[in-house]
């Protein structure tokens, strides 16, 4: 791709470097006009999280993850993947360094990091970027796509590891 795309534009009679600074100044321009919709997504995870309100929910679905034998550890991360990538990734590196990576809940917690998104970002970041404020449908199937890839992570590691 490195050696295609200059001289496929060679090729062609492209400007590359004119284009790519072209698209640069673009870039810092989409930089900027996004700024305030991170700053409001910061604040809000931050208030979710000092809240206290994703302790409460977890504690709430504590009692019902532990009578289906699915380790509890792992219930964080699926209320907090949706928010954050950086945040759900501290979390996954601290259940690896506690329980290890080949623990049951190291590999869950792998998987439910490979497999979610963090919806409430890429909605915050793209739709604000290009000036979408109708969200509702999106919002609706990024964030049951996340509870089908948190679940199936769960069960497709019980089903290959084992409890």
């Amino acid at each position: 791709m490195i050696v295609f795309i200059p001289l496929y534009a060679a090729f062609k009679r492209v400007p590359v470097y004119e284009s790519f600074i072209d698209g640069a100044k673009d870039g810092f321009g989409t930089a900027i006009n996004i700024i305030p919709h991170l700053v409001g997504m910061m604040v809000a995870i931050s208030m979710f999280r000092a809240s206290g309100a994703m302790d409460m929910m977890a504690g709430l679905l504590r009692p019902l993850f532990d009578s289906l034998g699915i380790p509890s550890e792992v219930l964080p991360l699926g209320l907090l993947r949706p928010l954050t990538g950086a945040g759900s990734l501290a979390f996954t590196t601290e259940l690896i360094k506690t329980y290890g990576p080949d623990s049951l809940i190291g590999r869950i917690s792998s998987t439910i990091q490979g497999s979610t998104d963090t919806t409430l970002y890429v909605l915050t970041v793209y739709f604000g970027a290009v000036g979408i404020r109708k969200s509702k449908y999106a919002l609706k199937v990024g964030l049951f796509s996340d509870l089908v890839g948190f679940f199936a992570a769960i069960i497709i590691c019980l089903f290959v590891f084992g409890p």
